[in-house]
């Protein structure tokens, strides 16, 4: 975990309306996909999908299921990112063979519940859910190019933009301070 994981998950628990909180079956969602989305880490030059080995450990640490191909997980991972970050995705870019990935819905005690078939389907329902509950659009990627972290947008007015205001949102005002101050 990088130096800005801890400072991404913040405690307040708002989700888009800010006097509504967050369910613990939507943290667990929201914990699953940002160690998901941040198994590639920009500070520290690592991807955990570029070892099958460490792939298969984060799927059985994180979702209890076994462990697929990390050529589509990757494919899958790098395209969720690509959305969020707001990249244009281009119409072609869906990877082939995980445009459809076996996520399963069934009924406990009458309510629909989605799970997966294995790790990534379990990833791909959890983001689901998220979605569903109107709160995908909080989940983001920090533009620090030395970071990149995936981070869940807490604020009341969905404004946040680094993943921590002290490391990432620091380097940056300074970053703009030098220029401004060495122009004169």
């Amino acid at each position: 975990m990088n130096s800005k994981a801890v400072a991404a998950v913040a405690p307040n628990g708002l989700s888009a309306t800010a006097s509504e909180p967050v369910g613990p079956d939507t943290e667990q969602d929201i914990d699953l996909l940002l160690a998901f989305l941040n198994t590639t880490d920009a500070e520290t030059g690592t991807d955990v999908l570029r070892d099958p080995e460490q792939w298969r450990l984060w799927c059985l640490e994180h979702t209890g299921q076994a462990s697929v191909d990390t050529t589509a997980a990757r494919e899958i991972r790098d395209l969720m990112r690509m959305s969020i970050s707001c990249d244009p995705v281009a119409p072609d870019t869906t990877p082939h063979g995980t445009a459809q990935w076996p996520v399963h819905v069934r009924l406990e005690d009458g309510v629909p519940v989605t799970s997966g078939t294995d790790a990534l389907g379990v990833v791909l329902a959890a983001a689901s859910r998220i979605v569903i509950t109107g709160r995908w659009h909080r989940i983001k990627i920090c533009p620090a190019t030395n970071c990149l972290w995936a981070f869940y947008d807490r604020s009341r007015n969905r404004s946040r933009t680094w993943c921590s205001m002290r490391v990432c949102g620091n380097r940056e005002k300074a970053r703009s301070w030098r220029e401004r101050h060495t122009a004169h």
